[in-house]
């Protein structure tokens, strides 16, 4: 792997890690406050990122893009503050809300930046 396709396998690895790290943690002190963090972190961020990992290693005219480069840390830190964020919330914290709803925008943005990417590449064939 090359390029982003290799930056998001990486992230997607952080991401498994801390999310079962997470889940071993909620196991043990019978506390799974934070299960929607959890499931977040195994799934928009562990699950979506191998998945554009994937794409862009099939793909490698697309991991040439800018784009692809923009859409790695949108996805990157928009991700990661939002379960940051979310944590803090669940936590008690609700102050902290605005920010988990600005970077759920971003990572929804990042979303739909991979299906500008994605889906020409795809309808090509």
């Amino acid at each position: 792997m090359q390029g982003v396709a290799r930056n998001f396998f990486i992230l997607a690895l952080v991401y498994a890690i801390w999310g079962m790290l997470l889940g071993l943690a909620m196991a043990i002190s019978h506390d799974h406050t934070q299960m929607p963090v959890h499931a977040h972190t195994l799934v928009a961020g562990f699950l979506t990122s191998a998945i554009f990992a994937f794409f862009y290693h099939l793909f490698p005219a697309a991991r040439t893009s800018r784009l692809a480069l923009v859409h790695f840390w949108l996805t990157t830190i928009s991700g990661i503050i939002l379960l940051v964020s979310l944590y803090f919330v669940l936590a008690g914290n609700p102050a902290i809300e605005p920010v988990t709803a600005i970077s759920s925008l971003g990572f929804f943005a990042a979303m739909l930046l991979f299906a500008w990417i994605a889906l020409p590449v795809v309808r090509k064939g």
